[in-house]
């Protein structure tokens, strides 16, 4: 179950991620500034949501190893 949501998580982040980078682009070209702001905080957002959901993974699967160690 974990794995699935984990998944969907990465999935949803880089459709995310690839939206913003799209919408920043356009933006840039049409010369919308207020969007291009928007568009970068999007993108640093949803990196940061896929960064969070793999390092949650690795995290919790450290953590299981160590526990096991004591």
């Amino acid at each position: 179950m974990v794995g699935a949501l984990l998944t969907i998580t990465l999935i949803t982040a880089v459709a995310a991620l690839l939206v913003a980078a799209i919408t920043w682009a356009v933006a840039a070209s049409a010369g919308s500034w207020m969007t291009v702001a928007k568009a970068r905080i999007g993108l640093l957002v949803a990196a940061g949501g896929a960064v969070l959901a793999g390092g949650g993974l690795a995290w919790t699967n450290w953590l299981l190893d160590t526990g096991r160690g004591l």
